[in-house]
């Protein structure tokens, strides 16, 4: 395993981060694992070299959070972890439960801080932009946090790359902790990042750290053009149908397998391997809910592809509507 710094601060991260979405008990989600059963899939991912892991108070109301609190602790120790976690979205009742007002984010730290059974996080992220908060609001507490010592750095997660701009603008004129990483949506089968929110990151040193690496799954052939599911999670998730609905993004699948099966590789792989490989990308966001899933992520980590084979497997891509920012 590589590691690299996020952005430009000191912090070292592992160039996959373990995604923990999938993990934490009496969820809603069929897909979603138990503590017991995301066990060994978190014992492999920190046998194989990973440091970094993500997750939100959102996933599976909290349950998420609280497993990563108890199955870290068990294979790193809390120097060795780099834990992320996120807030904005509603955890309570009441007009007051969700945001990014002072009072839902410095509510929201010492919760999150409770379910994980730590003093602090590593990387405290906005989930989505808040248009009914005052950004210097929102970024004073943010600041806040971190001089509180409950967090060490902060990121943003899924905006325009204006919204992403005003809010660094407005710590800096202030004197206020900046934004360290933007994880974003950004696969193979939606590139439209690549217009200004990458260009931007680049340009400001903020690390890339982009969810739904694989599409959801689709990447990985989870289900095909005639509509076909092929997984617990394909068959109930109606995010994806959200996301990944035009005709057209199975060419892309079919273009990924078609390089894959030349490789004699898994398409996964060479689909992260492919986002590995973009400037300015620091660490996918990789699930997992299978050890084969956390296999191909190790894996895809150590292929290298030609430039024939990237150029290849942008050929098929067409522009889209923006997807993911609410």
């Amino acid at each position: 395993m590589e590691y690299t710094n996020l952005g430009r601060t000191g912090l070292r991260v592992s160039r996959v981060c373990l995604g923990m979405m999938s993990f934490g008990n009496g969820s809603d989600r069929p897909w979603v694992l138990d503590e017991d059963g995301a066990d060994p899939i978190v014992r492999a991912a920190v046998e194989g070299g990973i440091n970094f892991f993500d997750t939100a108070d959102t996933y599976s109301a909290g349950a998420s959070e609280v497993a990563t609190g108890r199955l870290l602790p068990k294979y790193l120790s809390r120097d060795e972890m780099v834990v992320a976690t996120k807030v904005y979205m509603p955890m309570t009742p009441g007009e007051n439960g969700w945001g990014l007002s002072a009072k839902h984010i410095l509510a929201g730290i010492d919760a999150s801080l409770d379910r994980l059974g730590m003093e602090y996080v590593d990387l405290y992220q906005i989930h989505r932009w808040d248009s009914r908060t005052p950004i210097e609001e929102t970024m004073e507490a943010l600041h806040d946090v971190v001089r509180s010592g409950k967090a060490r750095y902060i990121g943003a997660s899924s905006m325009f790359a204006w919204q992403f701009a005003k809010a660094q603008a407005v710590a800096e004129a202030h004197g206020w902790t900046r934004f360290v990483s933007m994880q974003n949506h950004y696969n193979l089968i939606y590139r439209e990042e690549e217009r200004e929110m990458i260009p931007q990151c680049i340009d400001q040193g903020v690390g890339v750290i982009p969810w739904s690496p694989l599409a959801r799954g689709v990447l990985a052939g989870n289900r095909n053009r005639s509509g076909e599911k092929h997984t617990t999670r394909s068959g109930t998730d109606d995010f994806t149908d959200y996301l990944y609905s035009q005709p057209t993004d199975f060419d892309v699948v079919e273009r990924v397998a078609e390089v894959a099966g030349e490789r004699g590789v898994p398409a996964a792989q060479v689909a992260l391997a492919w986002l590995l490989h973009k400037k300015g990308v620091t660490a996918p966001i990789v699930g997992a809910t299978k050890p084969g899933h956390l296999a191909d992520a190790l894996a895809a980590e150590a292929l290298t592809l030609d430039a024939t084979e990237i150029e290849r497997l942008e050929e098929p891509y067409v522009s889209h509507p923006v997807l993911g920012h609410f």
